[in-house]
């Protein structure tokens, strides 16, 4: 009974729409001081919930290498998935209306998002787009850092300094070596449907020496902010999910559990966060 509440949380999208909200009020907090307006969480939190279950509805039980348990889910939930789609579109469009001053940038988010899933749908124009999707792993750790970290910038209506950039720089490095994995995990589905990306091209080892760059790169820039009147707490907050990332490196090579990929890693972006969320900070 527990992992079918489980896999329901999870395999619904459900889990993953809440990381960007959480990720969203981290930003304001370390970036701004304060809390981020609700009507944009409320967005962020229904399109993550619309867009998932877009990107699931149309993921196939057939053509891939070794179909997983989510894939299996999947199949036997299509109701609940266009449902949960259909559901996100709506709770997405009404607060999109109290967000009208930055219409620009959600339209941005919203194209974006939809780009990632596009290849899946079957007109030939959509199609296409799997032949030239060679860097969708930089453009997916793009996306979810435009998200949680620019769109609440731009929404407060921030100045950019050097601080927000290696912020930001931090967090498309660290996600950015979360998706290197995922890529890694499903190459061979994606080589069997005809996906091409960085990952199905480089050979493991220059995928190893990516991932490992990407993780440097991510400390570099999270240390830099100690520069820029950061205090060292939040720097090690920020730091703890990068060496959690980095120990389960070759265990998350070898072992595809959907379990550890869409809750563990997953929830590594979000974890920081619940970390100043326990100590109250």
């Amino acid at each position: 009974m527990f992992r079918k509440i489980v896999d329901y949380f999870v395999f619904s999208s459900l889990y993953i729409a809440i990381c960007p909200v959480i990720m969203i009020w981290q930003t304001s907090r370390l970036l701004f001081g304060s809390s981020p307006p609700g009507r944009l969480l409320g967005f962020v939190f229904f399109a993550t919930v619309c867009s998932y279950n877009f990107h699931w509805y149309l993921t196939p039980r057939t053509g891939t290498a070794a179909p997983s348990r989510r894939v299996y889910w999947t199949h036997h939930h299509k109701a609940l998935l266009f449902v949960l789609y259909l559901t996100g579109a709506v709770g997405a469009a009404v607060y999109f209306f109290y967000l009208l001053p930055w219409f620009p940038a959600l339209c941005l988010a919203a194209l974006l998002t939809f780009l990632y899933s596009a290849p899946k749908l079957p007109q030939p124009m959509f199609r296409k787009l799997q032949q030239i999707a060679v860097g969708k792993t930089i453009f997916l750790a793009f996306v979810w850092v435009y998200v949680t970290t620019v769109l609440p910038l731009i929404v407060a209506e921030a100045h950019w300094s050097v601080s927000f950039v290696l912020f930001t720089a931090s967090r498309f490095f660290f996600t950015y070596a979360i998706c290197i994995l995922f890529d890694f995990r499903d190459r061979e589905d994606d080589k069997t449907q005809g996906i091409r990306s960085l990952i199905t091209v480089l050979g493991e080892k220059s995928i190893d020496r990516l991932f490992w760059t990407a993780i440097v790169l991510f400390f570099l820039s999270t240390f830099a902010l100690s520069f820029y009147h950061f205090p060292a707490f939040y720097i090690l907050l920020l730091l703890i999910p990068g060496l959690i990332l980095a120990g389960l490196f070759r265990e998350a090579k070898k072992n595809f559990s959907d379990y550890l990929y869409y809750i563990v890693l997953d929830g590594l972006m979000m974890f920081s966060t619940l970390l100043m969320l326990i100590f109250r900070i």
